[in-house]
């Protein structure tokens, strides 16, 4: 008989011991061990037979693109790469109260009246909760089969006797396969139930869309092989106290990656957002110090967003830098680099970065703005309304053209903005020329940028 030996997985990174002990040596994580079902270490039983032989095809094989199904919601079929895929698996993960079942129950009662067969699982409510959601979001009548199961086994078998072309699993940590000794959650349950619905996804055609929590770091919760078992990830994102709403492909097999899709939450569901642009600058006011207009791209589409700063003096032995919306490692390093290159130090100032709206920015092209909004903040200087900002700062105090520059100027173009402030080159030949609206500032150092920003005051003098 073989013998078998304890297995300890950790809950956070997956990472199995042979022992528990308090502390995952390979994430760090305490008290995230728990024992699993033990695992065969005896000699492995011969293969039964040969397997059978592979067709091959070459890469200039001619072969359609997969059909895709249109759900009448634009931002949702954008960040899907033009629409719904059959036999997909999609994982969408957010925080707890953001949206993720107002969305999805929005997107299968779309799909149902585009005339697919949609089947909705709840794991997490009764099936008269869904009702009084779908109620209050104008859905009652939508043609849905709902179901409230846990049990994989039972759903599975539901599934292969009604044959639908859309499931919603709503959600995965709730899932739990009798096959599996562990609790439902955790992460060989998670492995296991994730396996079972993408080879039923692929096997049966099916589209299946599986909503998964996050953790307190806002990544998905479980072992991150589920991430790549799926053709598809996105995370649902956006502040409690804005209703902007925010639908982000970071994976994505049959379409662009970092494509977004923009929502904005009201008292009947989740509204499309067609012009973010104009809608993330419509409560900007009066122009006031620390108020920059950042020209960047999201995915495939530009995107105009206000970038705030607040510079005040500090009573702290260590000045606070606060940063919403941006990576606070390029906050430090525009600070490091206008302190090294132009002699402008925010030593004893307590620096706050913020983007407008609940939005996120990831792209090095705002380097340039926040530098200008530090720059505004400290010199309490009001920049003009109709600029924007947008490139790219090296270490060596060089200004780095961004990509998709014409895109991004006939974005600002197109919302009222005259003046464009950004690295010199790095456009086509005749961009000047098709973009007769906005005039172009181009600067080749920061040196050179922080001149234009502030006009006659000497640079690095002592900020109010």
């Amino acid at each position: 008989m073989a013998r078998t030996a304890p297995q300890f997985t950790c809950q956070e990174c997956g990472a199995r011991h042979r022992k528990w002990q308090g502390r995952c040596e390979a994430c760090g994580a305490w008290n995230a061990l728990v024992e699993e079902a033990p695992l065969s270490v005896g000699p492995k039983p011969a293969a039964a037979g040969r397997g059978r032989t592979i067709v091959l095809s070459t890469l200039d094989s001619d072969e359609p693109p997969p059909p895709r199904a249109q759900s009448g919601l634009g931002e949702l079929d954008r960040v899907l790469g033009g629409g719904l895929v059959a036999a997909s698996a999609i994982l969408v993960g957010g925080d707890p109260g953001i949206g993720k079942s107002t969305l999805l129950l929005q997107a299968t009662a779309a799909f149902a009246g585009a005339g697919l067969k949609c089947l909705y699982v709840s794991g997490e409510e009764a099936a008269a909760q869904v009702r009084l959601r779908a109620q209050r979001l104008g859905l009652a009548r939508a043609p849905v089969h709902l179901a409230a199961e846990t049990a994989l086994r039972d759903i599975l078998t539901t599934l292969d006797a009604e044959r639908p072309d859309l499931v919603v699993i709503d959600s995965i940590q709730t899932m739990w396969l009798d096959s599996v000794e562990s609790a439902p959650g955790s992460v060989a349950q998670l492995r296991a139930v994730a396996h079972e619905l993408v080879s039923f996804a692929k096997r049966r055609g099916v589209a299946v869309v599986l909503v998964g929590h996050v953790t307190k770091e806002g990544q998905i919760a479980g072992p991150r092989v589920v991430e790549h078992m799926v053709d598809c990830v996105l995370y649902f994102e956006g502040e409690r106290g804005h209703q902007f709403r925010i639908l982000r492909a970071v994976k994505n097999r049959f379409g662009p990656a970092d494509e977004i899709g923009v929502f904005e939450m009201t008292g009947a569901g989740l509204a499309e957002v067609a012009n973010p642009s104009a809608l993330f600058l419509s409560e900007r006011g009066t122009p006031a110090p620390g108020s920059v207009v950042f020209a960047g791209i999201e995915g495939t589409r530009p995107m105009l967003t206000e970038i705030q700063a607040l510079v005040a003096p500090s009573s702290l032995a260590m000045p606070r830098r606060t940063v919403v919306g941006l990576d606070s490692g390029r906050l430090s390093t525009v600070l490091a680099v206008l302190e090294a290159r132009c002699g402008i130090g925010f030593a004893g100032q307590d620096v706050f970065l913020n983007v407008a709206g609940g939005m996120r920015v990831h792209e090095p092209a705002a380097d340039l703005a926040v530098a200008a909004a530090l720059l505004s903040a400290r010199e309490d200087v009001a920049l003009p309304p109709e600029m924007v900002v947008f490139g790219e700062i090296s270490l060596s105090g060089a200004l780095r053209p961004v990509s998709q520059r014409e895109n991004r100027l006939k974005e600002a173009g197109k919302l009222g903005f005259t003046t464009a402030m950004l690295p010199r080159g790095g456009g086509a030949a005749g961009a000047k020329a098709t973009e007769p609206a906005v005039s172009l500032r181009e600067q080749a150092d920061l040196a050179g940028f922080v001149e234009a920003i502030l006009g006659d005051r000497p640079p690095g003098r002592e900020p109010r």
